[in-house]
């Protein structure tokens, strides 16, 4: 009556439209993708493990900007992390179409750093959470990216940050529900995915991810925010370290991604589809595929961090900076030092290194200049950064060499 009473339609769909909400433990597919998601988690902690604390954080910034690159790349944006590494030190392009996308992954990280850094209070699935991601993700648009035609008339309808839908959309052959059953079907949403066990809180994962696109809340921005949203439930049921993104393997096999999710909204195929309206196979489906590709990124990041490997890769790029008079001499030493530490007391520098003070404060500076360190103040201790503009020579294979035009 409410939502009669605002205008805003609602054809009364009840939430057991969108039922099953999880994989049934009777299904066929439960022992197997069981089995994947205590993989995923054995191998997400050993991961996390295997580095020093403060290198974990600092990877983690890295990181930020790659699963943002990859986030948004999924929606046709694309602005490489060099540039993003650019906004986020206030450097932004002259071309306003290309400083539009990087103040648009600039808000992203920003919301991404919120979950990762535990601020975020509210459970993950929460209808108060979801608006809250939204809300700080959109604030920070800029003006140009705060409309969208309506599907049917063309018109162009401002994106208010935060609000839930008033019109209908349509993604795809998808018709989401009416705007006047959206909170009734996030009321339902966050009741299917309180209170669970370690297991299934990584199953649900990719079942929230696809349910929540399903009921499609806002305007705009659903992809952004079932992601942000899917990060989050994985950093709390895994210990990921945020160190690696399930966004790269989602946009590497983007057109597959979108087949399975997509197959997500067939209606129940007989009576081996499970007991619910939409088909259990096909979430099984889903299901398989987003562990796999989780798992596929978890292994894609042990390669890429493996001490000896790591070593060598930093170690040649140091040497080679320091001939090219980039570093001062002997900074390779500290690098080498700071890889297997993760942090050094500025007083360990020139005992270290075997050189004087003053000495010592000239590699410290050099490395400071080429983004390899950072510090919390002029006195904090000092630890290895992660640059994006070095992740090529560094960390192959993290995302593409040089921007695309």
């Amino acid at each position: 009556m409410e939502a009669d009473i605002n205008g805003i339609e609602d054809r009364g769909e009840r939430p057991a439209l969108m039922e099953p909400m999880r994989i049934s433990e009777a299904s066929r597919h439960r022992a197997h993708l069981t089995d994947l998601a205590v993989e995923l988690a054995e191998a997400s902690a050993g991961l996390r493990r295997s580095l020093p604390d403060a290198m974990v954080a600092s990877l983690a910034k890295l990181v930020r900007s790659m699963n943002c690159y990859y986030s948004n790349l999924i929606e046709g944006h694309d602005t490489h992390p060099v540039e993003i590494e650019n906004a986020l030190n206030e450097d932004y392009s002259a071309d306003p179409d290309k400083r539009d996308l990087q103040l648009e992954a600039k808000a992203y990280i920003a919301v991404q750093e919120w979950i990762d850094t535990g601020d975020l209070q509210e459970p993950v699935t929460s209808k108060a959470t979801l608006q809250a991601i939204h809300y700080r993700f959109c604030k920070e648009l800029p003006e140009s990216m705060l409309w969208v035609g309506h599907p049917s008339t063309g018109k162009l309808l401002p994106v208010v940050p935060g609000e839930l839908r008033q019109h209908d959309v349509q993604v795809g052959r998808h018709v989401p529900v009416s705007p006047g059953a959206i909170d009734r079907f996030l009321d339902r949403f966050a009741d299917a995915y309180a209170r669970m066990g370690k297991t299934d809180s990584i199953l649900v994962a990719a079942a929230a991810h696809h349910r929540l696109l399903w009921i499609h809340p806002f305007l705009d921005g659903n992809g952004r925010v079932a992601r942000l949203m899917t990060h989050a439930l994985l950093g709390r049921a895994l210990d990921t370290g945020n160190i690696w993104s399930a966004a790269r393997g989602l946009a590497r096999s983007e057109a597959k991604y979108k087949e399975v999710l997509s197959g997500c909204d067939a209606p129940r195929r007989n009576d081996l589809d499970g007991r619910g309206t939409l088909s259990e196979e096909a979430l099984a489906n889903f299901t398989e595929f987003f562990l796999e590709t989780c798992l596929d990124q978890v292994r894609f990041m042990e390669r890429l961090v493996e001490p000896n490997q790591l070593r060598e890769r930093v170690s040649a790029w140091a040497e080679q900076a320091i001939r090219a008079n980039q570093l001062a001499p002997r900074a390779d030493m500290l690098v080498d030092a700071l890889l297997y530490r993760g942090q050094l007391e500025r007083g360990e520098v020139p005992h270290l290194l075997g050189v004087s003070e003053r000495h010592a404060r000239r590699v410290v500076q050099s490395l400071f200049y080429q983004g390899v360190v950072h510090a919390n103040s002029s006195r904090a201790p000092l630890h290895l950064a992660f640059p994006a503009s070095l992740a090529p020579h560094w960390m192959p294979g993290l995302f593409p060499d040089v921007p695309t035009a």
